[in-house]
């Protein structure tokens, strides 16, 4: 089976699983009328690492480090650790109230080339506030992955910032996605 065969058979079964089309709204207010969700595609153990492995060959070989973003990054972050050998942050939103109080956990990261991790990009605004948070930390942050890219101008925002976004698949990749409700 070649590698185009495997990527389009991965297309459509992430497609078939997490594509669904139904009322989605986003933080900043926009509706979306499909949306990909990251749930079903964790839920499901041989998508999720049958997806990590696709993403594996999507990361930069001088990588050190993963970062994954709360919450839909996390759940890919750790299955792509397992493809890669390569060890894993955890990013918050915001510092934890509670605890440690931080908004980094996991490995050590200082100096460590970094490589970010989230389900979809959008605009890219969540991307690039996280890599300023990791850079002011101090780890190197110039490349960012995910599984899905929709054309809302977050490649080029990224970029601007000297952040190259890899993706396993774009919006224009899918098929109609299914109609389906909340479970």
């Amino acid at each position: 089976m070649t590698t185009h065969t495997r990527l389009t058979d991965l297309t459509v079964r992430l497609a078939e699983t997490a594509l669904v089309s139904a009322p989605f709204h986003l933080a900043d207010g926009a509706r979306l009328d499909s949306y990909f969700d990251e749930y079903r595609l964790a839920s499901d153990p041989e998508l999720l690492r049958d997806t990590a492995t696709a993403m594996a060959g999507l990361v930069p070989g001088d990588a050190q480090l993963l970062a994954g973003i709360e919450l839909g990054g996390v759940l890919l972050v750790v299955a792509l650790s397992a493809a890669t050998g390569l060890p894993v942050v955890f990013l918050r939103r915001r510092p934890k109230g509670y605890g440690s109080r931080r908004q980094i956990e996991g490995a050590s990261f200082t100096g460590r080339r970094t490589v970010l991790v989230d389900d979809v990009v959008r605009s890219g605004g969540q991307l690039l506030a996280m890599a300023r948070i990791l850079r002011m930390a101090g780890a190197p942050v110039t490349d960012a992955l995910c599984v899905l890219e929709r054309p809302l101008g977050g490649r080029a925002l990224l970029a601007e910032h000297n952040v190259t976004l890899n993706s396993l698949l774009t919006e224009a990749d899918l098929p109609t996605p299914r109609k389906d409700g909340a479970e």
